[in-house]
């Protein structure tokens, strides 16, 4: 059985399950066995992939790089430059089933090289709207904004607050790609380069 990398992505399966060995058995030439979320139906997956309605994970997306990381890891620094990515937000299908990772667990694998970093409140503010401006700056007794737009509000906010009253205040943070982040999306280019584009 394929167990190469076995702990990095699923430790958290059973090896004695049947289904869990017929799916390390379809990925035994790969230099690791794609991500297998708990919560995939393997059952339905495999006859899935009998059938030809569902594929396997491109072998060349399991093969890691010299930094230690995945093409789905480089991905995911390609989704975060665009600025619009959040604590909040889901991570699409094709990040287990095309890239074969755990997108949660990339993303802190990339904060923790270095190649992405968490945004504070004062700097996640851009990802709120108006009215949960407005409604930040009525709780601490502010006036005055009433007529103001987004880029006011969020200026008002940066100058009358601090971290700490902005952070208890809401939970979503952004995050943003940095220098090392930037180096790495260029040295590998074909990898964003294959994946279907979108605007974000």
């Amino acid at each position: 059985m394929n167990t190469n990398n076995f702990e990095k992505q699923n430790s958290h399966l059973d090896l004695q399950d049947q289904a869990v060995q017929d799916i390390f058995a379809l990925y035994q030439d790969y230099a690791e066995v794609p991500y297998i979320s708990e919560k995939r139906n393997k059952e339905a997956w495999l006859n899935a992939v009998r059938i030809g309605s569902e594929q396997l994970v491109p072998k060349r997306n399991m093969i890691r790089f010299e930094e230690d990381i995945l093409p789905g890891h480089l991905i995911l620094l390609w989704r975060i430059q665009f600025g619009t990515f959040t604590n909040e937000s889901g991570y699409p299908k094709y990040f287990e089933y095309n890239y074969g990772i755990n997108g949660a667990q990339a993303l802190d694998e990339v904060i923790e090289k270095g190649y992405a970093v968490e945004l504070s409140a004062t700097d996640s503010l851009d990802h709120l709207n108006a009215a949960s401006l407005k409604a930040i700056l009525k709780h601490y007794g502010m006036a005055g904004y009433s007529k103001m737009k987004k880029p006011e509000l969020m200026a008002f906010a940066k100058q009358e607050l601090n971290e700490e009253q902005l952070a208890s205040q809401f939970a979503v943070r952004g995050y943003r790609i940095t220098q090392d982040g930037k180096a790495i999306l260029s040295k590998y280019p074909e990898v964003v380069d294959r994946h279907p584009k979108k605007k974000y």
